[in-house]
């Protein structure tokens, strides 16, 4: 069988496809795997509870209950979850919105492969664009969502040693080149993999930065603010006309909801709303139904600030423990964890490729990511990019406690028998 070129591109053996392979063999296939590797959310037991009350309200009415399994969305989304959403936001920020700020998509993974393809590949100007990410490590998740590839130009960063093993990763703004084949500039924040929160001031600046080039600045907040606020460090949220805001119900405790949420001025809402329309119809009915009793009920804001952001830290904290006491003898690094579910650890002058490391673990029954995947859209071949692994502490701590063990035997093992 014979596939067009998106075809192959789309069946290509993408960092993405082996992360949801190694999720789907830990958490349904062999759950005697040690699973630090894919972002799944951890069970929470005060927001699960919260999910139940709400999914019962809903199904206790039988107009809405209906309106869940028998109705299409429209092609923006539910325009009471809409109205809803604008009104926090605007009652909580200040921002000036409306429903025609915001519309829904089936998961933010979705909504970025609209996004991105919107401002990137051939013009009709005959100019080519490419999505900037003006702070590397990144999602590995945006790698492949180009349709004509060659979607990513992204800048490496500076790196400033911190006390106690820590590092942490700045924008460069010696080096951030913007040019006329930029189509769009792109952070994450919490940045996942590394739990690096871009600073206010690196925030201004990049957005300045984007005005100036007449750019859409395009900001992931999957962990960040204003839900589920996994975060440790002081980030302030901000949203103007030229933002480009995304948000996801999937850390809140719903992956499976795949829901996302995309702010923006109205003009780019409709137009994402008409793709959206032609990929999948419409979206799924279940996430937003949540989403707006949790509105109603005014539980979104509080439950990520008093049950999701402190249940993180304390496992962060844990696991940060954890693998000091079990690699502190190794040339590791840490980056300081800011926020998202994922610890970032960079084995210096590492003897085989993080791609090899991954390996290695996973015969031996542990499951992380390879850092070479989050590199996406960088010219040139850094060393540093096969040094680095990405490790969630989702997991019930006494399984990160063993994965642990397990990594700091053979890494041991590797720097002794280079």
């Amino acid at each position: 069988m014979q596939f067009s070129r998106f075809g192959q591109k789309l069946c290509t053996e993408a960092g993405i496809v082996t992360l949801m392979d190694d999720l789907g063999e830990a958490l349904r296939v062999n759950p005697d795997m040690i699973f630090m590797g894919g972002g799944n959310p951890a069970r929470i037991p005060a927001m699960e509870q919260v999910f139940e009350q709400a999914l019962a309200k809903v199904l206790q009415d039988p107009l809405r209950a209906h309106q869940l399994l028998g109705v299409y969305q429209a092609p923006q989304g539910d325009t009471q979850v809409l109205d809803a959403l604008a009104k926090l936001l605007a009652r909580e920020y200040g921002w000036p919105l409306t429903r025609d700020n915001i519309a829904l998509s089936n998961g933010s993974q979705s909504a970025f492969f609209i996004l991105f393809n919107l401002f990137s590949g051939d013009y009709a100007e005959g100019a080519r664009k490419r999505i900037q990410l003006p702070l590397t490590p990144e999602y590995l998740g945006y790698s492949d969502q180009g349709i004509q590839g060659d979607t990513f130009l992204a800048t490496r960063p500076s790196i400033e040693a911190l006390p106690d093993g820590f590092f942490k990763y700045h924008v460069d703004f010696t080096q951030l080149r913007i040019t006329s084949n930029t189509g769009a500039l792109c952070v994450s924040r919490p940045t996942n993999p590394t739990g690096n929160v871009i600073s206010d001031d690196e925030m201004a600046r990049l957005d300045a930065l984007a005005r100036e080039h007449r750019v859409p600045f395009i900001v992931d907040g999957a962990y960040g603010t204003p839900f589920p606020n996994i975060l440790f460090a002081h980030a302030t949220p901000t949203w103007n006309d030229n933002t480009v805001l995304v948000l996801s119900l999937s850390k809140l405790g719903l992956p499976g909801a795949r829901t996302g949420i995309v702010v923006a001025r109205p003009e780019l809402i409709q137009a994402f709303a008409r793709a959206n329309t032609i990929l999948n119809l419409a979206c799924g009915n279940f996430g937003p139904a949540l989403l707006h009793q949790l509105l109603l009920d005014d539980q979104v804001l509080p439950l990520s600030r008093t049950q999701v952001a402190p249940f993180y830290r304390q496992r962060m904290e844990s696991a940060v423990a954890c693998f000091k006491r079990h690699l502190g003898d190794l040339p590791v690094s840490i980056h300081k964890p800011e926020g998202a579910i994922f610890l970032w650890l960079w084995f210096k002058d590492l003897p085989i490729s993080s791609q090899q490391l991954y390996e290695r673990l996973k015969a031996r029954g542990v499951l992380v990511v390879s850092g070479h995947h989050f590199f996406p859209g960088l010219e040139d071949d850094w060393r540093h990019c096969h040094e680095c692994i990405r490790v969630t502490y989702c997991q019930d701590e006494t399984r990160v406690e063993q994965g642990a063990r397990i990594m700091g035997e053979l890494v041991r093992e590797i720097y002794a028998g280079a």
